[in-house]
């Protein structure tokens, strides 16, 4: 599920085919059957943060400030002068291992997806996710019955969540957090971006986003191409 994850993110940034047409059709494929999320909901959210990387309010990936943490060293101030606490930011260094990297698939974004796509009625979006639920029932239910798959579902998007939200932190939060500045798009970029060592796992367990001040400046550059 990882790894369709990064491999969904390839075809989202039209960086694999040379025609838009089949990166948006496979797209819909690797993430709806394989994953059981729309592209729609993807799209909307991803593009957000490719124009904005960490502009609180524009960015959607920095939308936990202050609901749940303190971002930024600009808007910790601010909320310290306003006196203002939602939860206990001095211990979030040890909370956030608690409702951050465990939480966010399983509790968060399953259930959501299937508002997204409701509300915004697509509904092609919808029938994709179905048969990736109606694949996985049908494939592991007679060998694990009704509470078995269920576990199942969870553990792996328990293990998942995990494993995203690490990567998807790790290069973008240690850096500049503010309100949008209205500075150019190539300085917005590099201020938001940070690189992870290269190295063989972590090319691969990072789906090559350990680049990423490459992939934002170059976001429909093919993954495997950033060292470079």
């Amino acid at each position: 599920q990882a790894q369709a994850g990064w491999l969904q993110h390839d075809f989202g940034h039209l960086s694999v085919f040379s025609k838009s047409r089949w990166n948006h059709l496979v797209h819909k494929f690797v993430i709806g059957h394989l994953k059981g999320a729309p592209a729609s909901w993807w799209n909307h959210l991803h593009f957000q943060h490719h124009a904005k990387p960490n502009c609180f309010r524009k960015d959607p990936d920095v939308n936990m400030h202050p609901l749940f943490f303190a971002l930024g060293k600009t808007l910790s101030v601010e909320l310290g002068v306003q006196k203002k606490k939602f939860m206990p930011y001095n211990h979030q260094h040890k909370y956030f291992f608690i409702i951050g990297p465990p939480a966010l698939v399983p509790l968060y974004f399953q259930w959501y997806v299937f508002y997204f796509v409701v509300q915004r009625k697509q509904w092609v979006d919808l029938a994709w996710m179905l048969t990736f639920y109606i694949r996985f029932f049908l494939t592991y239910l007679p060998l694990l019955g009704v509470k078995g798959i269920l576990g199942l579902h969870l553990l792996v998007r328990f293990i998942e969540s995990n494993w995203f939200v690490w990567v998807t932190q790790m290069n973008h939060i240690p850096m500049h957090i503010d309100y949008d500045q209205n500075v150019d798009w190539f300085s917005t970029q590099l201020q938001a971006t940070c690189n992870v060592h290269q190295s063989f796992f972590n090319d691969w367990f990072s789906g090559h986003l350990n680049f990423q001040i490459e992939h934002h400046l170059f976001p429909t550059m093919p993954r495997h191409n950033y060292w470079k």
